[in-house]
């Protein structure tokens, strides 16, 4: 552990691929502040054969191998002493989706333990003996889980305090208010012959708020109906406990 705001420990068969995007833009400048750190451990170290063998074949046969839960487990625990509080994930592809929301709770956590998963999966039984929260970042399949968590990790980073400029700059993004966000526009004012909507050079900025607020529920709607249900719904509630405490 460091004193860094933020501690991620990653723990990976491929090591040589951290910190990799991490170590530029806003990440890597804030790595290079100590505002976070990165520690990368090759899980292969905690083989104790002389082959270092980390998989085996999945019990009731099938094809692929999988990463045993001896080796795993040692890795893990020489990663996270006794006292380590930081949230253990495992990358997974049936794990729960990675949220804003979720992001949000990691950021403001002392850091995190993040397993990058490969072969055809990880032992059940060191997912359940060591707590590991199964992450997903999308309904897709990856080589292994190391390019989901340089996923997780950018999109935590970057929420940490003085790592953005401004912080409305996130405050007005995608997903921050169950909105996709609405679309931008910058010089020149003319483009093959497309121009910048006029009530953004209106300088009504009231107008142009509302204008932004409108862009965004009509591309919610468009695009991820999922999003605009879920926030109908939280609508309807918080109106409904709203005329609850009225009529109290």
């Amino acid at each position: 552990m460091t004193n860094a705001r933020f501690s991620a420990t990653v723990l990976t068969l491929y090591p040589e691929m951290f910190p990799g995007p991490l170590g530029h833009a806003l990440a890597g400048r804030a790595l290079e502040k100590g505002l976070w750190s990165l520690d990368v451990r090759n899980i292969r170290d905690a083989a104790t054969d002389r082959h270092h063998t980390v998989d085996d074949t999945p019990a009731g046969g099938g094809p692929g191998m999988v990463l045993k839960a001896d080796v795993l487990a040692r890795a893990i625990d020489a990663a996270a002493p006794r006292g380590d509080e930081r949230p253990r994930l495992l990358m997974s592809p049936r794990g729960r989706p990675l949220t804003q929301e979720r992001v949000r709770r990691l950021a403001a956590a002392p850091g995190a333990i993040i397993v990058c998963g490969r072969f055809e999966g990880v032992d059940e039984r060191v997912i359940e003996g060591r707590g590991l929260e199964e992450v997903s970042i999308g309904d897709f399949i990856l080589s292994g889980g190391e390019a989901a968590a340089i996923c997780l990790l950018d999109a935590v980073v970057r929420l940490l305090p003085g790592v953005m400029g401004k912080r409305q700059s996130g405050e007005s993004e995608s997903f921050e208010t169950g909105l996709l966000e609405y679309p931008h526009y910058t010089r020149p004012r003319l483009w093959e012959g497309r121009e910048i909507p006029p009530v953004l050079l209106s300088g009504d900025h009231g107008e142009i708020a509302r204008w932004r607020q409108r862009k965004a529920e009509e591309l919610t709607r468009e695009r991820r109906p999922d999003l605009w249900r879920a926030r109908e719904a939280a609508n309807r509630t918080a109106k409904s406990a709203a005329d609850d405490d009225e009529k109290r």
